[in-house]
């Protein structure tokens, strides 16, 4: 597997991999995480531009798609009922998603990104029990809860080098 940044003329099949995860987690007793049309195509084009969202290549067959972000997340701020392992410089991993949920795609992107930060942060809804296990298997630790903008809780996870 290899990781690049998304090319903006695969946008469609990053779309269509998003809606499969939002199935998924309905399945897994995750609806409300994503709901019905998050993360929408405005989102992901905005973030194609920018150079932060990228692709988990298994030839040319995308086995996962992610956000990863560079700096202070404001979401990040404030965390409850715990505390950041630290607080040094940090990356941030959003919207990560694999085609094969359990086939390796995950870990391997969520490896890269801390290869490329040394520190880094990510959050997952409480119901998204998969996610929670993923990031634990990867040397993650749970840091505390965290309040998305329109006040969702989040559980809030961070990996230091």
């Amino acid at each position: 597997m290899e990781i690049c940044k998304t090319p903006p003329e695969r946008l469609e099949e990053v779309m269509a991999l998003y809606a499969r995860a939002r199935e998924f987690m309905r399945r897994t007793g995750n609806p409300d995480q994503w709901g019905q049309d998050y993360p929408g195509e405005e989102l992901i084009a905005r973030e194609i531009a920018r150079g932060q969202s990228h692709l988990c290549l298994d030839g040319q067959e995308i086995a996962a798609v992610f956000s990863l972000i560079e700096g202070e997340d404001p979401t990040y701020r404030t965390i409850c009922d715990g505390a950041w392992l630290n607080d040094a410089p940090y990356g941030t991993v959003h919207r990560i998603c694999a085609a094969r949920p359990g086939a390796g795609a995950g870990a391997f992107c969520l490896d890269w990104c801390v290869a490329r930060f040394g520190n880094l942060r990510i959050d997952t809804h409480r119901r998204n029990r998969p996610m929670q296990a993923l990031l634990r298997r990867c040397g993650f630790t749970y840091c505390g809860r965290i309040f998305l903008a329109d006040g969702a809780e989040r559980l809030a996870f961070q990996k230091a080098l």
